[in-house]
């Protein structure tokens, strides 16, 4: 049974979302502000959640930044009336997974929310740390560490797509596009370049440590082995 933790301040429409998504197999826990929000994670983890922007106390956006210094990997949708592209970009900036316009279907909204739990079981876990040639990457921290000191202090969606490339020996641009940005539009292809140009940056000092583009297809993190 996914645990979900629902933020929202419009009461009805909590209440109906509440209802017909435990109808559907979740455990779900509202809170109608992003203070309460966060007190609701300290007392128990969350498999995903459903964010308004627009909250009272502490705003959906707000939330999400200070969820993620703790909780990196929680996919979040957002919920929410804002639309212009601003709005959106600012949204996928602070960690969130998804985003749905008001007004939205339940069927819809149903959909994504299993969408973005099977992309989390279909990814295995990273341990605590993971080494990186020189380097050390923690992902729960989004910490980069070389010679026993933070080398880099990672966004969240650096760290993310710094994970993937881990986990994947091949990394398809389109998942990746569509797991960290929502979409594969030309316009978040063209941040993702602008990401792994980061983190090429990041991992300059290694020089055993390359960032392969695989045209047609994506990206490979090579370490190639240390010579004799």
């Amino acid at each position: 049974m996914p645990r979900l933790l629902l933020l929202e301040d419009e009461l009805p429409l909590a209440r109906v979302v509440r209802e017909s998504l435990e109808r559907e197999g979740f455990r779900v826990h509202h809170a109608p502000n992003g203070v309460l929000g966060l007190a609701a994670f300290r007392r128990e983890p969350f498999d995903v959640c459903v964010v308004d922007i627009m909250l009272p106390q502490l705003d959906g956006l707000s939330f999400v930044a200070e969820l993620r210094r703790s909780h990196p990997l929680v996919p979040v949708l957002f919920l929410t009336a804002k639309v212009q592209p601003a709005d959106v970009v600012r949204g996928f900036g602070v960690g969130g997974n998804d985003y749905l316009k008001k007004p939205f279907s339940l069927e819809e909204l149903l959909v994504r929310l299993r969408e973005l739990l099977r992309r989390v079981a279909a990814v295995p876990e990273l341990g605590a740390s993971v080494p990186l040639g020189c380097y050390v990457f923690v992902p729960h921290t989004q910490q980069l560490w070389l010679d026993q000191q933070c080398h880099a202090q990672l966004s969240h969606r650096e760290s993310e797509l710094l994970r993937l490339l881990v986990q994947h020996p091949l990394l398809d641009r389109k998942t990746a596009l569509l797991q960290l940005w929502g979409d594969d539009s030309f316009f978040h292809a063209r941040s993702m370049d602008v990401f792994i140009s980061r983190l090429r940056k990041y991992l300059r000092h290694d020089p055993r440590l390359t960032i392969l583009n695989v045209r047609g297809v994506g990206y490979r993190l090579v370490a190639a082995p240390a010579s004799d």
